[in-house]
């Protein structure tokens, strides 16, 4: 099916810690983030840049937001190849560079997709099937930074 899809997340900056920014170092960089419906997501900004470590940022975000739109197509792959996955699991890996402007971007994302598939003879279509799932990855179509992937397969039991 051929649609538009619209999607709305509300990010609320819950980090002033009583002057709002009236320096670089006087505020929290902790925001929430909300869809209704769905639960509330505590995050802020990387570490290296004054943010806390133990909340999701916004680079972390993007790999996990790449690293489940490939699992996802990839299921869905998989079931029109007729291919069983009973497991998988991915360690994404991304490279972000600063430009020494105060900016930056990714360089690269590196997926590491674990796939377990039900029998052996499932196991070559199953590695074709990253090729169509990256085709079919909304998120990775929309990035301009090469999303590659390391893919292993192997059989259950």
């Amino acid at each position: 099916m051929i649609g538009e899809h619209h999607y709305l997340v509300r990010s609320e900056w819950t980090g002033n810690r009583g002057a709002g920014t009236s320096g670089y170092r006087d505020y929290d960089r902790a925001v929430s983030l909300a869809i209704d419906g769905k639960q509330t997501l505590a995050a802020s900004a990387d570490k290296p840049f004054r943010g806390d470590a133990t909340k999701w940022n916004p680079e972390d975000l993007l790999l996990a937001a790449l690293s489940e739109c490939h699992l996802l197509s990839y299921l869905h792959a998989c079931v029109g190849a007729g291919v069983v996955v009973v497991s998988y699991a991915d360690e994404a890996t991304g490279v972000m560079v600063e430009d020494g402007r105060g900016g930056g971007a990714f360089r690269e994302v590196t997926l590491h997709p674990r796939v377990v598939v039900a029998e052996a003879s499932m196991v070559s279509a199953a590695e074709a099937a990253h090729a169509q799932a990256r085709d079919w990855c909304f998120i990775a179509n929309s990035v301009n930074f090469p999303v590659r992937h390391e893919a292993t397969v192997s059989v259950a039991g």
